[in-house]
């Protein structure tokens, strides 16, 4: 019943958290002089020429002054023929304060204190990107302890539109479309429980390990799939969502100056909420979403793949990193091995972090909740985000991931695993080994015995005499536990190819 009722708290996010309005902003009339993803306190991306965008009168001059520590420009700009502007600054050396002032014609001026130079990351997903930190463990003290003011934190405005959106809305209260520095009441205002718990958390791992400036951009919304997030340029080459969109574009009622449209529908998100991010110069992207995909689990290898590619396209500054939370353990477990829709996204995820470019995966299947899919630790989900990227896009030596499948080969009656990604070894933490399936040609599962001998596990089944295939953590909420030396849980997999329960399901 518990399980059944979080279900029902991702649906009514979506609507007690809904904007009372999505007004298009499509013209000029309302557009200011510097777009309002820029402000005071925010981070600029350190060792890029970082641009900086708006409008003002057509064929008009603006001029764009940075100054701080060691640093001063001065550029002039000219509006195109329809009133927009854009240049670059920098690169700015790291650390700051910096103060950005931008005037145009007619007396018009926006001034910018406080700037800092760092890494700027966008924190995107649905319900458990969005769930506050003082929602999860511990919050009292973790909001207590949140004192770090060279971490920026923008939370970007819950917003809806049929048609992508030149600008964000002016500053919302509660802290939305504002950039703030980190301290305990920033962190715990607005909000579902305030700022994001995952996005705070992989913030403060990296800031503590960098010592470098942080700017946290969280643009998320609970209850919303994939292809919501995705622009329409992408989603037109996606066959099963023709339909989708066509009734997005041509709905009498979706139109700008109407009231938000359903955050589930396609482009829609992406329209509100990514695109008057864009070109904001950022380090890379962090992805917590699928629970709202799971029925179309094997469909989302698509989604996840073009969602990947149409926002490098969007912003034009090559494969940045995007690293994507596998989704938790969640629901009831069964006693015996069965299909799972779950596992299937899971593997979807997983496929994508594989074979798309730059692209990571943390696994996170031992610290979710049987009874609520919006699991309390968010701090071991920002912490494994971290570790991932001061590995793979910092270049630090630490371990990032836990074990991984590499190959089979069946012995006689026994099957063995070989994994990668063993540091320090393999580890059945709690005791005996649990979580892997074994079948013969018959494609029945039965649970295995399970062994470590090395960096392998060699499995054997008396109801299997002549096994040809494996999985491991396949099911909504697995009883597995298997981990390498550093503490890092072995990601879910399956070594058969037998049609999955989700491949038709559009």
């Amino acid at each position: 019943m518990k399980a059944t009722l979080s279900l029902l708290v991702v649906l009514l996010l979506c609507f007690a958290l809904r904007p009372v309005s999505a007004q298009s902003n499509a013209g000029n009339a309302d557009l200011p002089l510097v777009s309002r993803i820029f402000s005071s306190n925010m981070v600029l991306q350190r060792e890029r020429r970082d641009p900086i965008w708006g409008w003002t009168t057509p064929n008009a001059n603006v001029t764009v002054s940075v100054t701080g520590p060691y640093f001063q420009e001065h550029l002039v700009v000219t509006a195109d023929d329809k009133g927009a502007w854009q240049t670059r600054i920098g690169p700015l050396p790291v650390g700051g304060p910096y103060q950005i002032t931008v005037t145009g014609p007619d007396n018009q001026k926006e001034q910018f204190d406080n700037v800092l130079s760092g890494d700027v990351w966008l924190c995107s997903g649905q319900s458990n990107m969005q769930f506050g930190i003082a929602n999860g463990l511990n919050a009292q003290q973790e909001i207590a302890n949140a004192n770090y003011p060279q971490i920026r934190l923008f939370s970007a405005q819950l917003y809806s539109v049929p048609t992508p959106m030149a600008c964000l809305n002016p500053p919302q209260p509660n802290l939305v479309n504002q950039w703030v520095e980190c301290n305990p009441q920033n962190v715990a205002t607005g909000g579902w429980g305030g700022f994001s718990a995952v996005a705070y958390f992989f913030g403060r791992a990296l800031y503590q390990a960098l010592g470098v400036p942080i700017g946290l951009i969280h643009s998320s919304w609970g209850g919303t799939p994939a292809e919501a997030w995705i622009s329409a340029r992408s989603i037109s080459q996606i066959a099963d969502l023709q339909d989708a969109l066509r009734k997005v574009e041509n709905d009498p009622n979706a139109k700008p100056n109407s009231f938000g449209i359903m955050p589930s529908a396609p482009t829609v998100l992406y329209n509100g909420m990514i695109a008057p991010l864009v070109p904001y110069a950022i380090r890379g992207v962090i992805w917590y979403q699928g629970e709202s995909n799971v029925g179309r689990a094997y469909q989302y290898r698509t989604l996840l793949a073009a969602l990947i590619r149409d926002w490098r396209s969007a912003w034009n500054e090559g494969n940045f990193p995007f690293l994507i939370v596998q989704l938790p353990n969640f629901g009831p477990q069964k006693p015996d091995p069965t299909e799972s829709a779950w596992a299937e996204l899971r593997e979807s995820q997983y496929i994508v972090a594989s074979t798309v470019p730059n692209t990571g995966i943390v696994c996170t299947i031992d610290i979710g909740d049987a009874n609520d899919i919006h699991p309390k630790d968010k701090q071991d989900v920002g912490k494994r985000l971290a570790l991932y990227a001061l590995a793979k896009v910092y270049g630090q030596k630490v371990t990032y991931s836990g074990p991984t499948f590499r190959s089979m080969k069946v012995e006689g009656h026994t099957v063995r695993i070989f994994f990668d990604h063993t540091d320090g070894g393999l580890v059945a933490k709690g005791g005996k080994l649990t979580g892997f399936a074994i079948a013969g040609s018959d494609k029945q599962w039965h649970w295995a015995d399970a062994q470590i001998d090395g960096n392998s596990v060699v499995l054997s089944s008396p109801d299997v005499p002549n096994p040809v295939a494996v999985r491991y953590a396949w099911a909504d909420n697995p009883e597995c536990n298997l981990y390498n030396g550093a503490g890092l849980p072995a990601f879910p997999f399956r070594t058969d190819d037998w049609t999955e329960i989700t491949r038709n399901n559009h």
